[in-house]
């Protein structure tokens, strides 16, 4: 058997994935990629550009999306609606955060 050589990179939001990159990575078909764009879940960093290119933050965001219609076997259009909640969900407790922070601290 041949082994495999496999690098790791860190994933940051600068990164940048081609539409057949992006479901390589999060081992999806490019069709849902291209339906989670049309239901909002995901979106290109110029979504009229001919070829669509997508931040690091969207990788995350699809194999997100490839675990739950997997594991809850989901159409795309309620993974795009859980997926837009998660997200809400962890932008509230950013913000959360942030104004506990400013808080004064009791002694």
């Amino acid at each position: 058997m041949k082994a495999e050589h496999v690098e790791a990179v860190w994933l940051t939001e600068d990164a940048r994935f081609s539409l057949a990159e992006l479901a390589e990575l999060a081992g999806i078909p490019e069709a849902e990629v291209r339906e989670l764009v049309d239901y909002g879940a995901v979106m290109p960093v110029d979504p009229d550009a001919p070829t669509w290119i997508f931040d690091g933050r969207c990788l995350l965001t699809i194999r997100t999306a490839g675990r739950l219609r997997v594991g809850f076997d989901l159409e795309p259009h309620g993974v795009a609606l859980i997926v837009s909640l998660l997200e809400r969900i962890q932008a509230l407790e950013s913000q959360l955060g942030s104004l506990r922070a400013q808080l004064p601290q009791c002694r």
